[in-house]
């Protein structure tokens, strides 16, 4: 076969993947004379990618060299070295789904498993089977039981188990248990995972390797005074890191002697409760430092090879927010010193399966050994784009016994091409301080294009939880050069459509332009040094939008939905709308009611006001219960803003329109036989919150504004408050308290079966915060029926009432929800 590569659309080498072949960009013209020869085997043209200095963005060629590598009909598949029959991941979320992926495509059988609360995740779905943990504590801890794990395994036939990353990927215990009950664990061996997990280990490792450290402590500490030694002798700034684990978990850095002492304990601490092992080693803290880190493959038989390193500089709080393969803004002398560091470390342990060596880059470009991670980083995808190698399948093939020269490793022919970014889309909001976002997403559709690939396991109408991680989905661009990697993973970022919680896209999109980082000149202090990068969030509103009149910004999305849902379903016939009537009414804003024409009609009348909100609020819930019973006229709760409009319109009023009225209604009801207004709790605090997305704390304390001589009314469900299961006691007087201080006057508290214990704690909370407690008594039966056979009867309800004053309700309220109460029993 003879095939001009003039004519190969300026493909001009391919790499193995399995069965696959994976094109390499190069210049077109540099190929035109190029041509292969040969019917059994495939002369591919190797391309060597660095850059010119360190601060520079053009990628430079060296010229191609020819090798020779087996055509795919020579060779037998990868999924043949692969002896398991069914693999399983031991984790959740995003890292699940790709190794059940790799899985697959080896031929593997897949299984996963969940704890309760992933019970509608997506990486479920995405295996063969899936089998749900036994609670443990909470949903985290049900995903670190190695005695749940191993039995959920042994009990469904899976032969190996592969612990991605997080969680018990780093465990040497349950290697061990994988290994006791005859499970393959698809990861570093034991004595790999002891070395690697104790950071001093890994750290005299290093020293003994031959590999550059920084000057620290050579065993962990447990008390701050050792740490003040070592500060003495070597000086500051230093930092300090757990002796076990990772992930930014108990470390800090110390710029002051002051504050040594409380953050070595903060430290420990939480190092103590992350990993189980409160000590931590201390060194020197190298200051403008870049993280570079370096893939490595070993196959447990003294082979050990790196897919090249990548730079992960750009972190917040020590979590990696953006990361880069190959490392190419530093030059090439100081890339080769790391990548030959990390396979001197590798080696001397006889390293099996994936990990990575991390390393810090300083100004000067000196290098130094911080740590290696014995597993697949969550990075690892910028690696699999620039060098075309599956680093999850290969950990699958590694495992099963297969060499690094089986699967087609070897050092001389993985070559990085083009460059490679990551960006970890999570759901934080950055402008409170990347506080976690939770809720459904109502929107979810991701970036699509050429160089653009995404690792997720995010769907519309997916609940995201609190429990875990707030990692959502992976987008990894590729490009054959700087310039083009940043403006396609901006594009990417822009154009995906993530709606119904907060996520981190605004700050990413102002870290990929920001100076700097096109120049590729920032380190580690990148973010810290940068605040600006939180100012301007591209999507999110300005400070001028953050005023009063800004709110409207807020809610936009809101409206579009109830806009939307009438124009896809019409006007609910259910609520007594009228279709033809509604489409020839003028679509235009109501104008409020003249408070000041309702007051002038009221002189008139010579009406006085009733002052109940006065007595309360300055001679307390006694007093006014006082003032109901002195006076002689029927008195009236006038339920529109609450009960009314949640019966008729689903409690879909905005605030904006209560408030239109609002005034109005202050003038209008302030007489002597109005006693309140029942303005909020119940389904209207659920609904505004939810669905309106308005704030029902801001609601209520407009609506008491707006209506100042008024009391105001709520509705609440005894211990369950406002929502919709029992909540703990300290909470609901918390919560009583707070609407009492944000303008809520009178608390009818009622339950629906009458439950004396579910009323106890919502009379005393409500009373507690010195609000005035209307006991409501939700009326089932028929008081006039003396029949012994009706358990509802007169007798009941005037015990019930007892009770309730008993426990200090001002005032009592029959609840006649089903319209059961006859003008004969209410005299009675």
């Amino acid at each position: 076969m003879r095939l001009s590569l003039a004519a190969a659309i300026g493909f001009s080498s391919l790499i193995q993947d399995g069965n696959s072949f994976i094109p390499s960009l190069v210049p077109r013209a540099s190929l035109s004379s190029r041509t292969i020869t040969s019917p059994s085997t495939t002369s591919v043209l190797s391309t060597r990618l660095h850059f010119k200095n360190e601060t520079s963005s053009t990628a430079v060629l060296e010229p191609p060299s020819v090798t020779e590598v087996d055509s795919p009909a020579a060779t037998s598949s990868l999924a043949d070295l692969c002896p398991f029959k069914k693999v399983m991941a031991a984790n959740r979320g995003e890292i699940a789904v790709r190794i059940a992926r790799a899985g697959t495509e080896l031929n593997l059988k897949t299984a996963s498993i969940y704890a309760y609360e992933d019970r509608a995740s997506a990486h479920r779905w995405d295996t063969d089977e899936s089998y749900l943990l036994p609670a443990c504590g909470t949903p985290v801890q049900a995903y670190l039981n190695i005695q749940n794990i191993i039995k959920v395994a042994k009990d469904n036939g899976v032969d190996a188990i592969h612990p991605g990353y997080g969680f018990l990927s780093e465990s040497a215990e349950f290697a061990q248990a994988c290994a006791d009950n005859g499970i393959t664990f698809v990861g570093p061996s034991v004595e790999n995972l002891v070395t690697f997990g104790d950071k001093t280990k890994a750290r005299e490792l290093a020293i003994k390797s031959g590999v550059s450290v920084v000057p620290g402590t050579t065993e962990p500490l447990t008390t701050a005074d050792a740490a003040i030694e070592f500060v003495e002798k070597y000086g500051l700034p230093v930092i300090i890191k757990a002796a076990k684990g990772g992930g930014g978990k108990g470390m800090r850095v110390v710029r002051k002697k002051e504050d040594l002492v409380s953050l070595f304990n903060a430290a420990s601490s939480e190092a103590l409760a992350s990993f189980g092992d409160g000590g931590c080693f201390v060194e020197r803290f190298v200051t403008d430092a870049k993280h570079v880190e370096v893939q490595v493959i070993g196959d447990g038989k003294g082979n050990v090879v790196h897919l090249w390193e990548r730079d992960c500089s750009v972190q917040r709080r020590h979590q990696k927010i953006v990361e880069i393969a190959p490392a190419c803004h530093h030059p090439m002398e100081v890339r080769q010193a790391v990548l030959d560091d990390a396979l001197k470390i590798t080696k001397a342990c006889n390293y099996k399966n994936a990990g990575t060596v991390e390393f810090l880059v300083d100004d000067q470009g000196r290098h130094y050994f911080m740590e290696v991670n014995p597993r697949v980083q969550v990075e690892h995808t910028v690696t699999e784009q620039v060098t075309g190698i599956d680093i999850v399948q290969s950990t699958f093939l590694i495992a099963g016994g297969a060499s690094l020269e089986e699967i087609g490793l070897v050092q001389e022919k993985i070559i990085p091409r083009g460059v490679a970014m990551q960006c970890r889309i999570t759901t934080e909001d950055p402008a409170k301080d990347f506080a976690p976002s939770t809720g459904m997403l109502d929107v979810c559709r991701h970036s699509v294009g050429p160089g653009l690939r995404i690792d997720g396991y995010s769907y519309p109408g997916m609940v995201v939880q609190p429990y875990f991680d707030s990692l959502l989905v992976k987008y990894t661009a590729t490009h054959k050069n700087w310039d083009g990697v940043i403006r396609r993973m901006r594009r990417a970022l822009r154009d995906n459509h993530i709606r119904g919680v907060k996520t981190n896209i605004p700050f990413l999109l102002n870290v990929l332009d920001h100076p700097d980082f096109i120049k590729g000149t920032f380190d580690l202090n990148f973010i810290q040094n940068n605040p600006e990068l939180l100012d301007n969030l591209p999507g999110t509103p300005t400070a001028v939008e953050r005023t009063t009149e800004g709110q409207k910004y807020d809610h936009l999305e809101g409206y579009l939905k109830y806009i939307a849902n009438l124009a896809v379903n019409g006007h609910p016939k259910s609520l007594g709308a009228d279709p033809a009537i509604a489409k020839t009414m003028r679509n235009q804003d109501v104008p409020a009611p003249s408070a000041e024409a309702i007051e002038a009609i009221l002189e008139k009348k010579n009406t006085k006001p009733n002052n109940f909100k006065k007595i309360l609020r300055e001679q307390g819930p006694k007093a006014l219960a006082k003032a109901m019973r002195e006076h002689s006229n029927t008195m009236l709760t006038d339920t529109t803003m609450r009960d009314a409009h949640q019966s008729l319109l689903a409690t879909r009023m905005r605030t904006h329109d209560l408030l239109k009225a609002a005034k109005a209604t202050n003038a209008a009801f302030n007489s002597a036989d109005i006693f309140s207004l029942e303005v909020w709790g119940g389904a209207t605090f659920d609904v505004s919150m939810n669905f309106l997305r308005e704030c029902p704390w801001k609601r209520l304390e407009e609506l008491d504004e707006a209506a100042p001589d008024m009391l105001k009314q709520m509705l609440l469900r005894g211990a369950n408050a406002v929502g919709y299961t029992v909540y703990p006691d300290n909470l609901v007087y918390e919560f009583c308290k707070t609407a009492y201080e944000s303008g809520n006057d009178v608390f009818r508290v009622f339950d629906s079966l009458n439950y004396i214990d579910n009323m106890e704690l919502g009379i005393k909370a409500a009373a507690a915060s010195g609000g005035f407690v209307e006991a409501a008594i939700s009326y089932t039966g028929d008081v006039t029926n003396d029949s012994p056979e009706n358990k509802y009867n007169l007798n009941y309800y005037l015990d019930f009432a007892d009770k309730l004053v008993d426990l200090g309700a001002h005032c009592l309220c029959i609840k006649d929800m089903a319209g059961l109460l006859t003008p004969r029993a209410t005299p009675l």
